[in-house]
């Protein structure tokens, strides 16, 4: 299910910041005191920013926002951001929440191009963006590794 952020996910949002698993080609994780004192009571609390619940509780994020950083190809654009609890990876949850993410954007702005980016190393995220539709536009020398940018056809 996804849902709006409520103060209850507030420590699942630090689990998933501060797990050096999660962010293992995201740049690496932020320490947990530094999360507790900057993370609001209701995080992620904005339209585009959905809680992936499973039996009553977060177990992921998806995200969707204007891309101001990335590539020239992506400024502009709506870029797909996800995170998940390793205890859930590789059960299909990513390509089922991103997919239900991308069907509620398509509704309120058809037509309008997304885009994705992640480390080539990345396997899981690689075979999620080919699951979920994006092409690859370009590869790009960024954050010490090699970087794939995809949009969405």
């Amino acid at each position: 299910m996804l849902r709006a952020s409520e103060a209850r996910d507030r420590a699942t949002f630090i689990e998933l910041l501060a797990s050096p698993r999660v962010h293992t080609y995201l740049g690496g994780a932020r320490s947990r005191e530094e999360l507790e004192r900057e993370t609001p009571e209701v995080p992620e609390s904005w339209p585009g920013s959905f809680v992936v619940e499973l039996d009553g509780a977060m177990i992921g994020h998806i995200l969707l926002r204007r891309a101001s950083r990335h590539r020239p190809a992506a400024v502009g654009k709506v870029d797909l951001g996800y995170l998940f609890l390793p205890r859930v990876w590789g059960r299909g949850y990513a390509a089922e929440a991103c997919a239900a993410a991308l069907g509620w954007f398509d509704g309120r702005f058809p037509g309008e191009p997304v885009v994705l980016a992640t480390q080539t190393a990345n396997a899981g995220s690689m075979r999620l963006a080919a699951r979920l539709g994006f092409v690859e536009v370009e590869r790009f020398h960024a954050w010490g590794a090699e970087q794939w940018l995809g949009i969405r056809q």
